[in-house]
């Protein structure tokens, strides 16, 4: 394998190690044998396509495929999946000299006029190869009317062109641009495919350097090679002759293991005091404070893989030495509470990308974490209380239950039963566990009081009324104000209120009606009546006016109407009588 050449000791022309070692062939490509298999063969079996595209994350390989597909395309020896190297056409290509292979940066050349010069150019043939091959790197650049002009030609170009189209962000390409390429995905190289890569650069840069250390190279490059070059090229700089651990943590702000192994201790025995002050020492030895932040993400997600069964070769983060004690310490806490820990890092990291005030928001997240619950214990206990009833959990904070000696003594608020006025005999089990079940508040939600309703309690017509009102009084936001506007309360089916708004108020009915106004006032029922309540809004149908109150609408109406009634009737045949004016009845009604 040819690995490149070392630096020139005397510093003239200068090559970077991410230039000066990448592949010249297909079989140099590291972590991408699935794509080198794919064109190899294509290129035996002259099945070889005018359009690729290659995409993946940055430092993968794209553009150091498309050069070693064109120089195995217009090799003198060839076409030939593996190239000399050694022709003027290999070292053109390599140097990025090549007439014939025109590298383009879709950044720089994104628009339309650019293309069509890039049109008028296709038909010429080549100079001395036997391709015109175009490298487009970072396409997604292009313009939408660009991408428009290149159609015709990307779909039957000449038979002298070829085109390599290589982005990071294949979602911004045309879907008519994809249905004419040849789509070839870059995954992330292994972390243990770049260490193999980084040792042998080492060894040929006559230098050492400590495994660990480029192991903290690898790990910290993400799957992009070019990265780890970039960062092991920085090291031969700062280091010299030999890279150890302490160059690297120094060189990246990263924490030693002692201290970021000291912080997790900290974080799991749940001591906020010392976890501040680890993370104090931490950052006075020079740690950035995202760098530490991302750290303890990487190992918590290590411990997490390691808690639900993920063998030792999957730990991304952390050496496979320390796999028996992280799924040690992750089975204490389980994979609830590891979730949450992850959770709150997550969202940490991500606030402190955005802020100025990156020690305040660690210290935030790393309290936050010591004041954690056991999750999976209060998964437990939610488990029980749902198939056996309440119990007696005094770690379940607002969780309350009366033993089954003791009477229930309290009122029932919204059914405005009385309390026994003797106290009861000793009940048995079964109506022991009866009676407490009414009573049983389940944990608060919105940090509201647990209502008296309470699980198995019957929400009566007088009750549901009360009921919606307490929720409406428990929320401060417009949804109360909107929510007042109801003109009655009935029960539409078990454990399901049915809200009525007259038609005048339609607007707020609508406005209630929306998924977060309603899912706000059901969880606010909910909270008080300890268990799941569901809501309906309808419009009231209008109410009739009276008869007896109903006035008419003009005076020969009003004489009409009085002349049928009985009484007057009778006035007119005992007294041969007239309805001559009809006055109306000023008193208020009763």
């Amino acid at each position: 394998m040819t690995i490149g050449q070392p630096a020139d000791k005397s510093g003239r022309e200068y090559i970077v190690v991410a230039r000066r070692y990448r592949p010249q062939r297909f079989s140099e490509l590291v972590g991408q044998n699935q794509v080198a298999h794919a064109l190899s063969n294509a290129i035996n079996t002259n099945r070889v396509g005018h359009a690729y595209l290659f995409t993946g994350a940055r430092g993968v390989g794209k553009t150091s495929t498309a050069r070693i597909l064109a120089k195995s395309l217009n090799c003198e020896h060839g076409p030939t999946p593996n190239p000399c190297n050694r022709c003027d056409i290999c070292e053109g290509v390599a140097s990025g000299e090549d007439i014939d292979v025109l590298e383009i940066d879709g950044a720089s050349n994104r628009g339309i006029d650019e293309i069509r010069q890039l049109r008028s150019n296709v038909n010429v043939r080549p100079s001395r190869a036997r391709f015109k091959i175009y490298i487009i790197d970072e396409v997604h650049m292009l313009t939408t009317q660009a991408f428009n002009a290149l159609l015709k030609t990307l779909e039957e170009p000449p038979e002298h062109v070829k085109f390599i189209f290589c982005t990071t962000d294949v979602e911004k390409i045309p879907i008519t641009v994809l249905s004419r390429c040849q789509r070839f995905d870059f995954p992330p190289v292994e972390t243990r495919s770049i260490l193999a890569r980084l040792q042998q650069i080492v060894e040929a840069e006559q230098t050492t350097a400590e495994p660990e250390a480029l192991q903290l190279i690898a790990r910290r490059a993400a799957g992009s090679m070019r990265d780890s070059q970039s960062l092991l090229e920085q090291l031969l700089a700062f280091a010299g002759n030999r890279i150890t651990v302490d160059a690297v943590h120094q060189m990246l702000g990263t924490a030693r293991g002692g201290s970021l192994s000291g912080l997790v201790a900290q974080l799991l025995s749940r001591d906020a005091a010392g976890a501040m002050r680890a993370v104090d020492v931490a950052l006075q030895e020079g740690v950035d404070a995202g760098q530490l932040a991302e750290q303890l993400l990487g190992v918590f997600r290590d411990m997490l893989a390691a808690t639900v069964g993920c063998p030792a070769d999957m730990m991304l983060h952390t050496t496979a030495s320390d796999y028996p004690m992280l799924a040690e310490q992750g089975g204490k806490f389980g994979a609830a509470t590891l979730l949450a820990m992850l959770q709150i890092l997550d969202q940490a990291v991500v606030k402190m990308r955005q802020s100025v005030h990156l020690r305040t928001l660690l210290e935030i997240a790393v309290i936050r974490i010591c004041h954690l619950e056991q999750l999976e214990d209060l998964g437990e206990l939610i488990c029980k209380l749902g198939k056996d009833g309440p119990i007696a959990a005094p770690a379940m904070a607002g969780l309350v239950a009366p033993s089954a000696s003791e009477p229930i003594q309290k009122k029932n608020e919204l059914t405005n039963q009385p309390p026994p006025d003797a106290t009861p005999p000793a009940p048995s089990p079964q109506a022991a566990a009866a009676t407490l079940e009414p009573v049983a508040v389940l944990p608060s939600v919105t940090g509201l009081e647990g209502g008296p309703a309470g699980r198995g309690v019957a929400i009566t017509g007088e009750s549901a009324r009360e009921l919606w009102e307490k929720a409406v009084a428990s929320i401060d936001d417009i949804t109360a104000d909107l929510a007042r506007f109801y003109s009655d309360v009935a029960i539409g089916a078990p454990d399901r209120l049915v809200v009525r708004f007259s038609n005048e108020y339609n607007l707020q009915k609508q406005q209630c009606e929306r998924a977060d106004r309603k899912g706000r006032l059901e969880q606010a029922l909910s909270t008080l009546a300890g268990r799941k309540i569901q809501l309906s809004f309808e419009v009231a149908p209008a109410q009739e006016v009276p008869v007896e109150r109903r006035i008419p609408v003009n005076r020969r109406q009003r004489m009409r109407e009085s002349e049928n009634h009985p009484l007057v009737e009778q006035a007119r045949l005992l007294f041969d009588a007239e309805v001559l004016e009809v006055s109306e009845n000023r008193r208020p009604a009763p």
